[in-house]
Parts: structure tokens; C-alpha cells; sequence
């Protein structure tokens, strides 16, 4: 299978799966050809077929919905792999975590080095992965928009995470979320800026885009 990215940094393979459009990404070092699989959305039988060429040392969750769970128990059962999770997610896993993620601490995969990241909003406990210029944000960072809220002060939440954890890398960094097309952190810093400086609507939450609506 194809690399979708395949650089002196970082080799990176991202699937597609799931009626969600969800993404599950395989971060490889190409050095040593250990790697980590992030999120296990569905279609077990293609993310271990994926893994194949690599020896997976870690499976980290970005947060705990079921849209990012629904091959779990197959993928872990087939890898064999030890599980990260922040600890405010643990008790949601369908099984315990073998390892609690917390804010700042670093994830050694061969060479490669990924920071985590919490970015509390769309759940308590959603985290990034930050390996150099890529940033893996799960449900926190999209295209045009944050992940989907369910009250105005969780998306409050999501934006002061976004602000204080996101927007302050670089403007290369690439951005790869938990579903759909990936985007340029500095394609993203000006619609955001623009978010911020309109008014709040007090009852603003779900699906937002930067420039479609109010803060």
C-alpha cells in the first residue's frame, strides 16, 4: 500500500473508513519502521492491512466517540499494541488503556518524536499529535471550522484550545483531522482571527464554519 506521505521526517498512510468519512492515520519512522496508528474508526480488516509493512508500537485514541472507536477491539486484538488515551476518555474505551496521555508529554516511535497536545472542547478529553510540521488533530481542527460542539461553552472551550494549542505553530504545519481533507494551519489562522473578532452569539454550538457564522 502507498504512502501518503513518505518524507525524511515522517512516513504518513491515511485510510479513509466508515460511513463518517473518518480518517485512521498510520505514522511510520522511516528510519526504523516502528510506527503508531491513530484512531481505529472502522474497517479493521483494511487498517491492519495497512500495518503490515511496519511494527506498530502504540494505538492512540483522539477522543472517544464511537465514530472513532468502531474497529477497536479487531485492531488491537490484530496489532497486538498497547493503547494511549487522556485520562478523562479512559473509562470510555471498550477496554482499559495501557497508557494515560497527558498534556506536553512526548510519544517516541523509532526516532520520531510527537508531542500531545489537550485540546478540550468537542470532548473533555481530545488531544492532537504534534511531529514537527504535522499535526494530527482528531475532531478539534478542521478546514473552515472546529469540530462539532453540543453547547456554546464547550465551543468556547474548543476555540481557546484551538487558540492557545493550535494556532500558535507555525503557519506550515499540516493539518490532518479526524475526517475528510486535511488543510494548512495558515490557511486556517485568518478565518479564525475573523471568528473571533465578529460578536459572540450566546447560543452558537454544533456545526460551525469560521466564516459562516457569528462567535
Amino acid at each position: 500500500m502507498d504512502w501518503t506521505h513518505q518524507g525524511q521526517d515522517l512516513w504518513l498512510r491515511r485510510l479513509n473508513v466508515g460511513q463518517y468519512g473518518n480518517n485512521c492515520y498510520i505514522v511510520a519512522c522511516p528510519t526504523t519502521g516502528q510506527a503508531l496508528v491513530v484512531d481505529t474508526p472502522a474497517e479493521p480488516e483494511r487498517i491492519l492491512a495497512a500495518c503490515q509493512d511496519v511494527k506498530v508500537g502504540l494505538i492512540v485514541i483522539t477522543h472517544t466517540h464511537g465514530d472513532h472507536l468502531g474497529a477497536f477491539l479487531e485492531v488491537r486484538r490484530g496489532l497486538k499494541a498497547p493503547v494511549a488515551v487522556h485520562p478523562t476518555e479512559a473509562d470510555n474505551l471498550p477496554l482499559p488503556p495501557d497508557r494515560l496521555l497527558q498534556h506536553g508529554e512526548t510519544l517516541s516511535i523509532g526516532t520520531l518524536s510527537l508531542k500531545v497536545l489537550h485540546t478540550p472542547g468537542h470532548t473533555p478529553g481530545s488531544i492532537c499529535l504534534l511531529a514537527g510540521r504535522h499535526l494530527f488533530s482528531g475532531d478539534t481542527l478542521f478546514p473552515h471550522g472546529p469540530g462539532r460542539t453540543k453547547t456554546n461553552a464547550a465551543l468556547r472551550q474548543e476555540a481557546d484550545s484551538i487558540r492557545d494549542q493550535l494556532m500558535v505553530l507555525p503557519d506550515g504545519t499540516m493539518v490532518y483531522p479526524g475526517h475528510g481533507e486535511g488543510t494548512v494551519l495558515g490557511k486556517e489562522k485568518a478565518e479564525f482571527a475573523a471568528f473571533l473578532a465578529r460578536p459572540w452569539d450566546p447560543s452558537l454550538c454544533g456545526d460551525v464554519l469560521w466564516l459562516g457564522q457569528g462567535a
